[in-house]
């Protein structure tokens, strides 16, 4: 009984020890906080709104930066955390705004930002691909040494011609790569079964076989589609949107989807397999590169002109079901008098 009684007492004793220690820290946190405060009301200048333009210019101020901050955040990602660095810059740039050293320097700055961010990875993509890596460092360097006219390493000019001739011939290497294995895959393609060519080389396979017309170039038609690439890439799908279809006339497309139109029936399903030259050859075209076999589902759903024919047809069976207006009466002619 005694050793719990102590022990009863051992605990608190801790406990009013522990309070006592907590409400110090309390007391000291509080002090500092109240001291940081005071520090802050020190260094601030007190705002005196003597007239009403005063009080409108600071309200004006408040009423600015309505929205400002979701801006910051999502366009120019500043972290919020550090709003005081980004007061301090404010303040600067407000008084020195006409200065046109800081304004220079500013312009340094954001061309700075600009170079880092998109110049730079822009030009990298010269070089997808290839195991060339283009230097931050190196590119700054060459970037201020052109600005300030030194060229003791290059002049401008042999620079431009080095940098544009050494990315066009990867280019062109990659390119001529890229050209072959589409080849090679159209080749083998052609191979599989159910698969036709025709005399321009365009190659499709019958899924579905409609049993209505057949377009003309001039037609339009009505259609549903899917297209990639031979890496399996889509790039474009009417399935995705709404309407799933599209309309166009069928000589306003590439050449293969031409060929292929004007030989399908009405409410067919075809895969195709367009080469490069009955696409887009040599031009890049969004996500499609340059030389690219392309692959098609296209299922036919209407000729334009026949549906407007079927609806004119339909038009002439109905029954008039309002009466013709009444004629009006001729104008009587008027002689001038003389």
């Amino acid at each position: 009984m005694k050793k719990i009684f102590i022990l009863s007492m051992v605990i608190l004793a801790s406990a009013s020890f522990d309070t006592a220690f907590a409400g110090k820290k309390k007391d000291k946190k509080n002090k500092e906080q109240a001291a940081q405060v005071e520090t802050v009301a020190q260094t601030v200048e007190p705002v005196i709104l003597a007239t009403t333009s005063d009080s409108l210019s600071y309200a004006a101020g408040k009423t600015a930066t309505d929205g400002l901050l979701p801006y910051l955040q999502q366009q120019l990602h500043v972290d919020t955390a550090y709003m005081d660095d980004f007061t301090k810059g404010f303040e600067e740039a407000f008084n020195k705004v006409d200065d046109p050293k800081y304004l220079a320097y500013m312009a340094g700055s954001q061309i700075a930002q600009m170079a880092k961010q998109r110049i730079l990875p822009s030009m990298q993509n010269n070089f997808e691909g290839s195991d060339i890596k283009l230097s931050e460092e190196l590119f700054n360097k060459g970037f201020i040494a052109s600005l300030k006219n030194d060229n003791s390493v290059y002049a401008d000019s042999t620079a431009r011609k080095l940098f544009v001739s050494r990315s066009e011939a990867i280019k062109k290497a990659q390119e001529a790569e890229y050209k072959a294995k589409n080849e090679a895959w159209l080749k083998d393609n052609a191979t599989k079964e159910g698969v036709k060519t025709t005399e321009s080389g365009l190659q499709y396979k019958v899924i579905t076989q409609g049993t209505g017309a057949k377009p003309q170039k001039t037609d339009k038609v009505v259609v549903k589609y899917e297209g990639k690439m031979i890496d399996g890439t889509v790039f474009d799908s009417s399935y995705k949107r709404n309407p799933q279809t599209s309309t166009f006339r069928c000589d306003q497309v590439i050449k293969g989807w031409t060929e292929a139109l004007t030989m399908m029936p009405v409410g067919s399903k075809w895969e195709l397999y367009i080469p490069e030259n009955l696409a887009y050859g040599e031009r890049q075209a969004g996500q499609i590169k340059p030389y690219s076999t392309l692959i098609f589902t296209v299922e036919l759903e209407n000729i334009e002109a026949e549906k407007k024919e079927a609806e004119v047809k339909t038009d002439a069976k109905k029954p008039a079901t309002t009466k013709p207006a009444a004629k009006k009466p001729a104008a009587k002619k008027t002689t001038a008098k003389k």
